[in-house]
């Protein structure tokens, strides 16, 4: 193929990726559907055919089954009707009631109203032999677990995962509280300190925290205590009324809900009546008694805000002392009154519209990155890799620094840092500060090395250093991480935020933003990478400076209200200096920076590349030094938006989704609370933290492949046709990392992020070493750094198949491994013996 054939079809491809891009744009925006965020809906199953009123009810597997030994009634699959079964024996003494979650289920059971024995409820396929004319498809049966270590009277039952509670009082009327793995393989009961006193009405466990209620005196509102390990037990808002025995379940990561009626003296709860306002301006309260002779009401455990769902006034008499046993049912409960029904209620999650103006926004939001792309594109002769890798070493410092910090952040960071403050405080804000000292020693030291050695790919070190075989071994590994861990982690997790609110399919949001950003990417190469990195950087930092602005509006005190209520609950507590590695303290943001920056910053090459990008060595530190400038500002405006939510949502609990998880608070608000327009810039703003990251990776991946592999292994490679089979890469690998988001969309999205920080950590630590050992030795040598290597992934990966450690501790011990392992097998070989000037910290 002649050079101008190349160029002919190069340029022809890359305006078809273009068109087609603006029509799958106009085919997105017609393919959005929405309905409302929070609605309640209360109704009756059909009851049991007899021993209605006083039957147990346990929901195994989302199935309802009504237990009145020695039978029991298995609610259809299209809940019409009833079949009955026969109930195997709990054993000694008799059926008290039940626990679960909705999924598993275990009864209690004893004499003398004292719990003695547990046992899980578990439904199998029925043996035909067994009955036949009472034998449906599923057969109930009891995995007994060990009797509870002392009785308890009034015992209460809670679920969370595999650990069960039991919580009563014991023989002298002591509160107890007893804790079992049921997944355990010789599960044992351990016991919890009680509460500080009174019988339990309700016990429900929600996030490591355990919160039981007991009744007021003189039917004043019901008390409410919290455990937990660091605390113990602590006294939380007391319950806006009374609750109806056992009519407590949690829900989503933060709430829990209740059947409450009105109690004497009982404080009015801010009112929600189910269906949520897409207008920016809060709900206004209810009146100090707005709820119906029974409510559904709901507890932020976070911000420890009562909100009333619904008045279920439709569904129990004023002074109606008929309901009997509740169980959670779905994301609601249901439970058994001497009607001819089964009562339940549900919260149903819908999700709200983008309005024309949001979608004008992030039209035009879009459009624009392709036109920088395309300007880049009709601008540039890109006659060498150069021009394409690191644009032609001609950006300038400011600029490679403001893209450093924009790649390095994405939208997870967007989405988790506001979350993480809104449940904790700023202690993770540490990290930002203790990183810039990590960057001052990065700037000075590691990248004016390399950015006189005038490398395109970090990974060309590696083997003027040490051998050819270890560059292109740390390089696949690197584009297998990239790809695999990060690229499909980054584009699934907003996608997967924005569609749990606003309604965009996660398949669209995945091929919007792939989609775009590998034609901009593809188009104008590192230039355009680095300008349209400024331009994402202003977009998601003006919408994040306009959220907050918006939220303490909206607060009645107003600033004062904001800055009271986070100083009061400790919203803003940055420092911790003890000693306790399970949690976040200043040593061990420390010792994390060391790793995660100081020693990892070389192999990265998605930061590298722009101090690569500069003019000189100076501009390269430069570069850096803008970089942590901006780290700390950048994360303040993080950390507020976490911190003003709190404020928000204490102020306006009934504005938030029981059912959602910590991680979608920010995007709830936005959907839920921002002005048209406004909604779809931050919308933009999503997309540009995680667009900015993705040009990055796939930038870097295609250099890699071009630079490391096709140079490498391809005879008389030309510039442009490196500069073709890179633009090439550059959609390929964009496809591949769309591909495997698309393909994580069908996996716990929790499990899966944490995969990916161990593969980071497994593949990725070694050559993190090897770095080390050859800026800041001089006896490293080839085979002892391949040792270190191999030492490193094995033994690594085998503390991971031991659990021996937290997997984010795992990138720390494979650097450690390879610099350790790899210095001392290396004074078992001759030392280097040629000249080593330029490639180590030392001046000879």
């Amino acid at each position: 193929m002649t050079l101008a054939a190349t160029s002919h079809t190069r340029h022809h491809l890359k305006l078809g990726l273009f068109q087609l891009l603006l029509w799958l744009l106009l085919f997105m925006a017609s393919a959005v559907r929405a309905d409302n965020l929070v609605a309640v809906r209360s109704g009756s199953l059909p009851a049991p055919p007899s021993a209605a009123a006083s039957a147990a009810l346990a929901v195994v597997d989302g199935r309802v089954l009504a237990i009145a030994p020695p039978l029991a009634w298995l609610l259809d699959t299209d809940a019409a009707g009833w079949t009955a079964v026969p109930w195997p024996s709990a054993g000694a003494g008799a059926l008290l009631g039940t626990a679960g979650n909705g999924k598993i289920s275990f009864v209690l059971s004893g004499s003398g109203e004292r719990v003695e024995q547990v046992a899980q409820v578990v439904l199998a396929e029925a043996r035909p032999s067994l009955r036949p004319s009472l034998q449906p498809s599923l057969q109930p049966s009891l995995r007994p677990l060990p009797p509870l270590p002392t009785a308890l009277s009034l015992g209460r039952g809670a679920v969370q995962g595999s650990t069960l509670f039991i919580a009563g009082l014991d023989a002298k009327g002591a509160t107890a509280v007893w804790r079992i793995d049921t997944a355990a393989p010789a599960p044992v009961w351990s016991a919890l300190p009680g509460w500080p006193a009174g019988a339990p009405g309700s016990l429900v466990a929600q996030t490591k925290a355990l919160y039981v209620t007991v009744a007021g005196a003189a039917g004043a509102a019901d008390a409410l205590y919290r455990w937990n390990v660091d605390e113990g037990w602590t006294a939380r808002p007391p319950v806006p009324g009374q609750v109806i025995a056992g009519a407590a379940r949690a829900t989503g990561q933060a709430h829990m809900l209740y059947l409450v009626r009105p109690g004497v003296g009982a404080s009015g709860a801010t009112g929600a009546t189910g269906t949520s306002s897409t207008s920016g301006a809060p709900a206004a309260p209810a009146p100090a008694s707005p709820m119906s002779p029974m409510s559904l009401m709901s507890l932020h455990t976070i911000t420890g805000s009562w909100a009333l769902q619904s008045g279920l006034a439709n569904l129990a008499a004023p002074a109606a002392p008929d309901i009997g046993a509740v169980a959670p049912w779905k994301d609601g409960m249901l439970w058994t009154s001497r009607g001819a029904t089964l009562p339940f209620v549900q919260i149903e999650s819908g999700k709200l519209l983008l309005q024309w103006l949001d979608w004008i926004v992030i039209v035009v939001y879009l459009v624009s990155m392709l036109g920088m792309g395309l300007y880049f594109y009709l601008r540039e002769k890109r006659n060498s890799t150069a021009d394409f890798f690191v644009g032609g070493r001609s950006i300038p410092f400011w600029a490679a620094g403001v893209s450093l910090y924009a790649a390095n952040t994405s939208s997870i960071s967007y989405i988790a840092i506001p979350a993480k403050a809104f449940e904790t405080n700023w202690q993770y804000m540490m990290n930002n500060l203790v990183a810039v000292l990590g960057l001052m020693f990065v700037a000075t030291w590691i990248v004016p090395l390399l950015r006189r050695l005038d490398l395109m790919s970090v990974f060309s070190y590696l083997e003027t250093r040490f051998h050819p075989a270890i560059r292109m071994l740390s390089s696949a590994l690197c584009i297998l991480v990239q790809l695999g861990s990060r690229m499909s982690v980054i584009l699934f997790l907003p996608a997967l935020a924005i569609a749990t609110i606003t309604g965009i399919d996660v398949v669209w949001s995945i091929l919007m933003m792939g989609g775009f950003t590998i034609v901009y990417t593809a188009l104008g190469g590192m230039k355009a990478v680095v300008w349209t990195d400024i331009v994402q950087l202003v977009v998601k930092m003006g919408g994040a400076l306009f959220a907050i602005g918006f939220m303490i509006y909206g607060l009645n005190g107003g600033w004062s209200e904001f800055v009271s209520v986070a100083a009061a609950d400790e919203k803003t507590k940055l420092l911790d200096f003890s000693f306790d590695l399970t949690k976040a303290t200043v040593w061990g943001f420390i010792f994390l920076v060391v790793f995660d920056v100081v020693l990892t910053f070389p192999k990265d090459q998605v930061l590298m590349q722009r101090t690569l990008s500069t003019k000189n060595e100076k501009d390269a530190g430069r570069s850096i030094w803008i970089f942590a400038l901006i780290t700390i500002p950048g994360g303040i405006i993080f950390y507020t938006i976490g911190t003003a939510l709190y404020v928000y949502y204490k102020a306006h609990p009934e504005r938030m989704n029981p059912l959602l998880s910590i991680d979608a608070t920010f995007p709830l608000f936005i959907a839920a609370e921002l002005p048209m327009g406004i909604t779809g810039l931050i919308v933009a703003g999503i997309f540009a933290a995680a667009m900015a990251t993705l040009s990055s990776i796939i930038n870097s991946v295609s250099t890699l492949a071009s630079v490391d592999f096709y140079e490498k292994l391809v005879k008389n490679p030309t510039q442009k046709k490196s500069v073709l089979f890179a633009e090439l890469m550059t959609v390929a690998a964009g496809l591949v990392g769309m591909g495997i988001a698309l393909l994580l969309s069908r996996y716990d999205i929790h499990s899966l992020f944490d995969v990916s920080i161990e593969l980071a950590g497994l593949l990725g630590g070694g050559f993190a070493g090897a770095y080390t050992l050859g800026m800041f030795t001089r006896r490293a040598n080839s085979p002892g750094v391949a040792i270190g290597i191999a030492s490193a992934i094995v033994l690594t990966t085998t503390a991971w198949t031991m659990n021996l450690v937290h997997p984010y501790f795992y990138l720390a011990i494979s650097i450690l491994l390879c610099i350790v392992i790899g210095y001392i097998a290396s004074l078992f070989f001759p030392a280097p013996t040629r000249s080593l000037k330029g490639l180590t910290i030392y001046s000879d």
